[in-house]
C-alpha cells in the first residue's frame, strides 16, 4: 500500500489543484470560442457596406464607421466584443517584429490605421500568437470559433470565423463578409484555404523568427 505521510499529502493536494486548474482552463477556453461564435453571428444582424477605403481611426479601440467594413472587420469587431483589441495587439507585435510581417505596401513602420485590417498581417499575428492548425479538406478538422483564411481569384486574401452551424453534410458554416455584408454561409471549401488558426488571447507566443512559410516571401 502507498505510504501516507505529510509529503505525500502535499503532493496529492498540489496534483489535484493542478488537474482542477487544467480542467477550468479547458472549460474557459471552449467557452471563449462559444462566445466568439455568438459575437460573430451578432455581426450578421448589422447592415454593412463593403468598403475597404483607408481611413484614419483612433488608437487603441479604433474603428471605421459601423456601417462599412470588410472581411477583417468581422473578425476585429467580434474579438473586440470579447475584450481583445486586434488593432492594439497587432500593432504592439509589429512594433517589435516589423520585419516578420509582409512588406508589400511600401511601409517603413507600423500603421495603426490599417495594419490590423489586412488579412496577410492577421495571418502572421495568428501564427505567432495563436495555434496554426492543419489545412485539410476534411470538415471534421474545423471547429467553431476557429479562423480560416482563403486566397480568392486575383490573389485576393479573405478571412472568416467558423460557425457552430453545419450543413447536412457536416461542413461548418463561415461567418464572413465577402462583399455583401456579414453573412453566415456554407462556403468553407468554395475557395482555396491557405490558413487555419485558433486564437483566444491565452496561447504562448512563438519566439524570434517564427513566421508562416506562406508569408516568408511576402515579408522580404
Amino acid at each position: 500500500m502507498f505510504p501516507f505521510n505529510k509529503n505525500n499529502y502535499l503532493f496529492f493536494v498540489l496534483l489535484l489543484q493542478f488537474l482542477i486548474s487544467r480542467e477550468a482552463y479547458a472549460d474557459n477556453s471552449e467557452d471563449f470560442f462559444v462566445k466568439l461564435v455568438d459575437a460573430a453571428r451578432e455581426r450578421t444582424r448589422h447592415f454593412v457596406v463593403y468598403n475597404g477605403t483607408y481611413r484614419a481611426i483612433a488608437y487603441p479601440m479604433g474603428d471605421v464607421p459601423k456601417n462599412i467594413g470588410v472581411c477583417t472587420d468581422v473578425v476585429i469587431r467580434s474579438y473586440r466584443s470579447l475584450g481583445l483589441d486586434l488593432q492594439e495587439l497587432v500593432h504592439e507585435d509589429m512594433k517589435s517584429n516589423f520585419r516578420l510581417y509582409p512588406n508589400i505596401w511600401g511601409l517603413s513602420k507600423p500603421d495603426t490605421n490599417i495594419d490590423h485590417r489586412r488579412v496577410r498581417n492577421l495571418k502572421v499575428f495568428l501564427y505567432r500568437h495563436g495555434q496554426s492548425l492543419p489545412v485539410t479538406q476534411n470538415h471534421d478538422d474545423y471547429k467553431p470559433g476557429e479562423i480560416v483564411t482563403w486566397m480568392l481569384s486575383g490573389n485576393q486574401p479573405h478571412i472568416g470565423i467558423l460557425s457552430d452551424k453545419r450543413s447536412p453534410e457536416g461542413r461548418p458554416y463561415v461567418i464572413h463578409n465577402i462583399g455583401w455584408g456579414p453573412r453566415e454561409e456554407d462556403v468553407l471549401f468554395n475557395y482555396t484555404i491557405d490558413g487555419h488558426y485558433r486564437y483566444s488571447g491565452t496561447v504562448v507566443t512563438y519566439s524570434g523568427n517564427d513566421v508562416p512559410r506562406s508569408e516568408e516571401t511576402l515579408s522580404r
